[in-house]
């Protein structure tokens, strides 16, 4: 079901037939070094996971990540979505891409429509984002779409400190 469409992307939900794509992502260098590692190893490993966060997410809160296609080869590249976390005050926009498809600039594409999404169809009023440290380009891009950095949080147990990023969405 796409939700959006862009200028090279549609973007829409997942299901249980990405399992294989989504295997793939989260098991991408930059997933496992920026992200961490999810422990997904088999198609029936992502199915779960897609499962008992997304497609659970869909149905409590109306969203999560998306998938997100390039529309002249109708290629998964990525994903790019809103998550609520119980350690974070305010959703949480997120993205990864293949590594063939960073730096191209559908990071930038694919979140701006995802933050139409959270005003418009969500009423969203404020969305955070959280990156480590050390991904430059994460912070790069959350700046460009208007995030401003506001501090340095640990939001899970095991992880290092991430920053938290926020962007108001009730003021554009």
């Amino acid at each position: 079901m796409i939700v959006a469409e862009t200028e090279r992307l549609l973007i829409s939900k997942f299901s249980l037939d990405d399992a294989p794509f989504f295997l793939k992502l989260v098991n991408t260098p930059n997933w496992i070094k920026y992200i961490g590692d999810r422990n997904l190893k088999t198609v029936e490993d992502a199915e779960n996971y897609l499962t008992n966060g997304t497609l659970k997410s869909y149905k409590e809160h109306g969203f999560r990540f998306y998938k997100l296609q390039e529309k002249q080869q109708h290629e998964t590249i990525g994903t790019c979505g809103l998550i609520k976390r119980e350690q974070l005050n305010d959703v949480d926009l997120g993205f990864a891409f293949l590594p063939g498809f960073e730096g191209k600039g559908f990071g930038y594409e694919a979140s701006k429509a995802v933050l139409k999404l959270a005003k418009e169809e969500f009423g969203l009023k404020k969305l955070a984002a959280i990156t480590l440290p050390i991904n430059t380009n994460s912070k790069k891009l959350l700046k460009k779409l208007g995030f401003t950095y506001e501090k340095r949080v640990k939001p899970f147990e095991d992880d290092e400190e991430l920053l938290l990023f926020a962007k108001q969405l009730d003021l554009e």
